[in-house]
């Protein structure tokens, strides 16, 4: 149910950022988003009684701080001001290959050829649709959102192994206060740069939105279910996200989805669930597993 939760929560964060970024800037949606949540994050530490920082795992809460709290907000925010929700949906569709991508590194499995070749697949019917919709090549913001991608698949998987030692409330919380030596500056000079305007009840929704539920409840959830579950087992249930993002675009935003955007979210969505299907072999060294 956690992880379920978290995936309801997190199809929607497109939506949102779509929403604030016309009013607020990218960059103030990208880094604002994490300095509101950061404050939320503070207050439950206290009121729990743990420490603001990790009293172990600091290297994994940085990393989780510069993937999920900083790189994946930021690229997608800039990424959104030039492509609509519904195309960026079906590149984050691969998503869930990047986390079991990275999940199988930390678990020290050695992926099959089938499942390099599944997620070869989805590459390329995400590559062919990102050139089909600029004009015979990728435009810029298909880089920055499968970057964005990259970024996320370890952040999750960094995230669910860790919460196995502390509860995942704490690891988000950790690394939303981590990341504010960055965050400030950046959503600082966002507001210089782009000072709020016409903004709107959906603008300020969205912002809201993405600050409390998509930075913060929905990590609260996401890293307890990927620790309850497993990340690989768990990741699985991202399939459903960019179905569902590309609906909320639709009724939400009122962007139409084209065939050829549905088509090729189907194809990524089936590379998915074939390299899920695909065996890892566990790699071995001076005869005993490896664990990165």
């Amino acid at each position: 149910m956690s992880g379920a939760a978290g995936v309801v929560a997190f199809s929607l964060t497109l939506v949102a950022t779509g929403a604030a970024e016309p009013a607020f800037g990218a960059l103030t949606v990208g880094a604002g988003r994490a300095v509101l949540a950061a404050g939320l994050a503070a207050a439950l530490l206290r009121r729990r009684g743990l420490p603001l920082r990790p009293p172990d795992g600091r290297a994994a809460t940085i990393v989780i701080a510069a993937t999920v709290v900083v790189g994946f907000p930021l690229l997608t925010s800039w990424a959104l001001a030039d492509v609509p929700v519904a195309h960026a949906a079906v590149v984050v569709g691969l998503a869930p290959a990047a986390t079991a991508g990275f999940a199988v590194v930390l678990a020290g499995e050695r992926p099959t050829p089938p499942y390099w070749a599944a997620l070869g697949l989805g590459l390329a019917a995400m590559l062919a649709f990102a050139a089909v919709q600029g004009a015979g090549r990728p435009r810029t913001a298909d880089l920055l959102v499968l970057a964005a991608v990259v970024l996320v698949g370890l952040g999750y998987a960094e995230g669910g192994v860790l919460a196995r030692r502390f509860d995942g409330a704490a690891v988000i919380c950790w690394a939303l206060l981590a990341a504010l030596p960055v965050t400030v500056p950046l959503a600082a000079a966002g507001l210089v740069m782009h000072p709020p305007r016409q903004v709107t009840a959906g603008a300020a929704v969205g912002l809201a939105y993405v600050s409390v539920v998509s930075m913060f409840l929905g990590f609260v959830v996401w890293y307890r279910g990927l620790a309850l579950g497993g990340v690989a087992r768990v990741g699985r249930l991202q399939l459903a996200q960019p179905v569902l993002t590309l609906a909320w675009a639709a009724l939400l935003l009122g962007e139409s989805l084209t065939p050829v955007g549905v088509g090729t979210a189907m194809i990524v969505i089936a590379s998915v669930v074939l390299g899920r299907r695909a065996p890892a072999r566990p790699e071995q060294t001076d005869g005993a597993p490896h664990r990165a």
